[in-house]
């Protein structure tokens, strides 16, 4: 635990290339003054208003299959949540949104290094509607949410993915669980690919690789997903 940082993401991941993490490794802030989304975004949130963390593992499954990793994450997530509070069903838009309501929530990046991965988790808890860094975001507080602890949506979280991460060392399919509370899923929606190409369709399915898959066949490997409607 560190109470301010430049990022948790960076942090871990130096650590990792310098061969010092170990597996298992978490690195929680309060508050960090350079926080990363995906494709370089920067992220900040007020002192103690969010879950900011990122975590170190060497999964037991091929290098190839890492890239499903970033869904177990989600999974772990909204399961550890409807789990402190059984009247919250937080939903999954593909690839690393966690939402409630369908406003965000939280969100999941993640960079593969030497032996393992360092994966960085984001949840909004305390914020109030002025804090939020977008429009379609929300917090914990916000929907009523009935625990604002977070050390204890933390410990949560850290249950239900270890085991999570367990099953899917061991080889089972959780593609049915992510499907359940996948939001993308039967959805018209616009791919926006690396480049500036955008690819519509209708979200039908998810690869064993955690790629979506549209009603075409393609597969959509990384890019921002909008809902249409």
């Amino acid at each position: 635990m560190v109470e301010v940082t430049g990022s948790t993401q960076d942090d871990l991941l130096n650590r990792a290339q310098q061969s010092e993490a170990q597996n298992g490794d978490v690195l929680v802030t309060d508050f960090q003054s350079a926080g990363r989304g995906r494709i370089d975004r920067t992220f900040e949130a007020p002192a103690s208003s969010a879950l900011l963390f990122s975590f170190y593992i060497e999964p037991k499954r091929e290098l190839s299959e890492w890239s499903f990793l970033p869904l177990v994450v989600g999974l772990g997530a909204s399961f550890a949540l409807s789990a402190i509070d059984p009247g919250i069903t937080p939903t999954l838009k593909w690839p690393n949104d966690i939402q409630i309501d369908g406003l965000k929530v939280g969100g999941i990046i993640a960079h593969a290094t030497g032996n393992g991965v360092v994966i960085g988790v984001g949840i909004n808890v305390a914020m109030q509607e002025s804090e939020l860094p977008v429009a379609q975001a929300t917090s914990l507080a916000l929907q009523n949410f009935g625990e604002l602890n977070r050390n204890i949506v933390l410990a949560s979280f850290l249950n239900e993915f270890e085991n999570l991460l367990g099953r899917w060392e061991a080889g089972e399919d959780l593609r049915h669980l992510y499907l359940e509370r996948c939001s993308t899923i039967g959805l018209k929606i616009e791919a926006q690919l690396p480049g500036g190409v955008n690819k519509r369709g209708v979200a039908a399915g998810i690869s064993p690789h955690g790629e979506l898959i549209l009603d075409d066949g393609s597969r959509v490997t990384v890019g921002d997903i909008v809902h249409l409607r």
